[in-house]
């Protein structure tokens, strides 16, 4: 009829079913995809296109508005947690059909899935099929070999990224290093925790005495400790699950996830109940062990004094507590220069004010005539083409030949379509010759980037052949180095060919402050060239961002935990700080009835205090930096770690630790003398 939608999907061998468990609604595993007319829907899809998934069943739907499929299955709509969503499955063969290239061994691009018999060692099976190419392909040599390997399904989302062959990271980058940071966080109150029972151990002095004198064994003492720290834990663990059932929402609004409550899953309070266990024993055991070792004798003639071993090891915990603080405040701060370098930096070509649109119907097979009316429209300045979106190039050849190429050299080039007026549209630089035009015949002819033209080796390439998959060309022209991928690589080299067909996007240049206006021209132009799809756009700016999704939500959730870190060490220097202050309460009397003024009694009582912030900066600076370093590898292109980040991390937990110093001192200095002397 007349619905017309545009909906995700994708295509898949007849065996998908099969291998993977979506559940079918109707239609069975055997005839879902049996034929290159068949078309697998979701529930969502039927009830949207017929009303029902009964409905839908046998029916016909027109795909791409030039080919009928008939409905063989519906499956159930899948959750929002799942990493592959789709609406519906075409079979394998009617993309074979429309895309030759696919019969070429050496072409790669599709994901291949594998079901191995049960108690198969997946490692005897890649063994098998390492070379498994070479028996097929006509072009494969020693020197341009392609090897088959396996990865497991399960893997697949968090590591992704390939190297050499080899995987090479991914996602789970991402998720190392958050348990690092809950970890660091978790210690941080652990040391909090050590710090105050340690700082209190006066006050109970007396008790562990008069226990002591009773009979109390040092065992029952450890133990009566050390269960206090399990209460204390227990009690902040409930209260965290607590909040992770108010905050997951927001979290998951946050990070664009859709993670579900984990407490129906027993694994889940398998890893709390051991977790709650090593923050007990983390937290509990250095304070069980030094109270419980007091000597009753001292602690009843009130001769009680801190070992310096003690008082070291606590001070070397409020040092290792800010040294963590410091590393996640220099770490926001580069994450953050980094985040803002990838969304401002200089691509090559202006992204701003470029929208794309992809080719489909009248527009594809019309091209020139869409081209022509759009450019009469106020604030289009612009329009051409291109087979791939000009930030996500992947298309990659060794099939390039050139007067003088070494015959061992087998470099690796990316190659992309490109209508008329590309670079003009892009607004990209042309360095040496000419764009393509529609005044010359330039079907055969080549463009060239920077990196491309020192891989060839020409001196001037203007007018030089060039061969691409056996057409003989020409080179007229080199474009300046531009961004086509994620600046996780480096530019590769590339090379620019015409378009004559009618696929890919359709590339349109804004006039800038005229967009709005540009937009509802440009989608009445549509409905009129093409009425039988939907007006589509994308704006190149905000599908460029999408590249950095994962760093945009790292960067907000480096500063909640570097903000919660900072918070918790000076929860634990703040009581410190009180409690020195109690300690040292007559000293301060004394001083100020002999004349010891408000600043002196203030930096008397925070040097001691700042020493140890001064050397937890020291300590965490090389630190923060090999961190960073290592982070920033994963980026091509990328910022240089500068001096002032340290500088103003250091600068920011100075002044932190300062106003949480001060704070408690001046309220110590400020006191009236007579109170704190009188009880003697």
């Amino acid at each position: 009829g007349e619905k017309i939608m545009k909906i995700e999907g994708n295509f898949a061998g007849a065996d998908f079913f099969k291998i993977f468990s979506y559940p079918l609604l109707l239609g069975t595993k055997d005839a879902a995809l049996k034929s290159p007319e068949s078309i697998a829907i979701s529930k969502k899809m039927a009830i949207n296109f017929f009303g029902s998934p009964e409905l839908a069943m046998g029916n016909a739907l027109l795909f791409e508005n030039y080919k009928d499929l008939k409905v063989t299955a519906v499956f159930d709509d899948m959750p929002e947690n799942a990493s592959e969503k789709l609406e519906y499955l075409i079979n394998w063969d009617f993309f074979v059909e429309q895309n030759s290239w696919l019969k070429v061994w050496h072409n790669s691009g599709p994901f291949t899935f594998i079901k191995l018999r049960e108690h198969t060692e997946a490692v005897n099976v890649q063994t098998k099929i390492k070379d498994f190419i070479k028996k097929y392909d006509n072009e494969y040599s020693d020197l341009d070999r392609l090897e088959l390997g396996l990865q497991p399904f399960k893997e697949k989302y968090l590591n992704s990224n390939f190297k050499n062959g080899y995987v090479s990271g991914g996602r789970i980058e991402y998720v190392q290093m958050f348990q690092w940071v809950a970890i660091f966080i978790v210690l941080i109150a652990c040391i909090n925790f050590m710090n105050l029972s340690t700082a209190r151990s006066m006050k109970r002095a007396k008790e562990i005495g008069v226990r002591k004198v009773n009979g109390a064994y040092r065992s029952s003492l450890i133990f009566q400790f050390m269960l206090e720290a399990f209460l204390f834990t227990g009690f902040a663990v409930l209260f965290s699950l607590l909040l992770l059932q108010l905050l997951l929402p927001q979290f998951n609004l946050l990070t664009d996830k859709n993670i579900q409550s984990p407490l129906q899953d027993g694994k889940f309070w398998i890893d709390v109940a051991i977790l709650t266990c090593l923050t007990t024993i983390v937290s509990g055991s250095y304070p069980a062990l030094l109270l419980s070792s007091f000597k009753p004798l001292s602690i009843l003639k009130s001769n009680l004094k801190m070992g310096s071993s003690a008082i070291f090891f606590r001070k070397g915990l409020v040092v290792i507590q800010f040294a963590l603080s410091v590393i996640f405040i220099v770490s926001m701060i580069v994450i953050t220069q980094q985040v803002d370098y990838v969304q401002h930096t200089n691509l090559g070509y202006q992204k701003d004010n470029l929208i794309y649109l992809p080719l489909t119907g009248e527009i594809a097979k019309n091209f020139d005539t869409f081209k022509h009316e759009a450019l009469q429209t106020p604030g289009i300045i612009g329009v051409s083409k291109m087979s791939q979106r000009p930030f996500l190039i992947e298309n990659t050849t060794g099939g390039v030949e050139w007067v003088g190429k070494a015959p061992d050299a087998l470099p690796t080039f990316t190659q992309a379509a490109v209508g008329y007026d590309f670079v003009e549209t892009m607004q990209a630089t042309l360095l040496q010759g000419r764009d393509f035009s529609e005044d010359f015949a330039d079907s055969a002819n080549f463009i060239i980037n920077e990196k491309a033209l020192k891989t060839i080796g020409y001196e001037n390439p203007i007018g030089m052949p060039l061969t691409l998959w056996d057409i003989k060309g020409t080179i007229i022209g080199v474009v300046k180095d531009f961004h086509f991928n994620s600046l996780h690589v480096p530019i590769k080299p590339l090379v620019l060919r015409l378009n004559k067909g009618g696929w890919g996007t359709a590339l349109i240049r804004i006039e800038s402050g005229k967009m709005s206006e540009a937009l509802t021209s440009l989608e009445s132009l549509h409905k009129k060239l093409n009425p039988d799809f939907p007006f589509a756009h994308q704006f190149a700016d905000e599908e460029y961002a999408m590249l950095y999704k994962s760093e945009q939500v790292v960067k907000k959730l480096s500063g909640y935990f570097a903000s919660l870190a900072i918070f918790i060490s000076c929860l634990g220097l703040l009581g410190l700080v009180i409690f020195t202050g109690e300690q040292r309460t007559k000293e301060v009397g004394i001083r100020k009835v002999l004349g010891a003024t408000v600043t002196q009694i203030v930096t008397l009582l925070s040097i001691d205090f700042m020493k140890l912030i001064v050397i937890a900066i020291v300590l965490a600076s090389p630190v923060a930096y090999y961190a960073m370093s290592l982070w920033l590898e994963g980026f091509e292109y990328h910022i240089e770690i500068q001096w002032w980040m340290f500088g103003l991390s250091a600068l920011g937990a100075v002044l932190i630790a300062v106003v949480t110093i001060s704070s408690q001192a001046i309220k110590a200095s400020m006191a009236n003398p007579v109170d704190s002397l009188k009880s003697e």
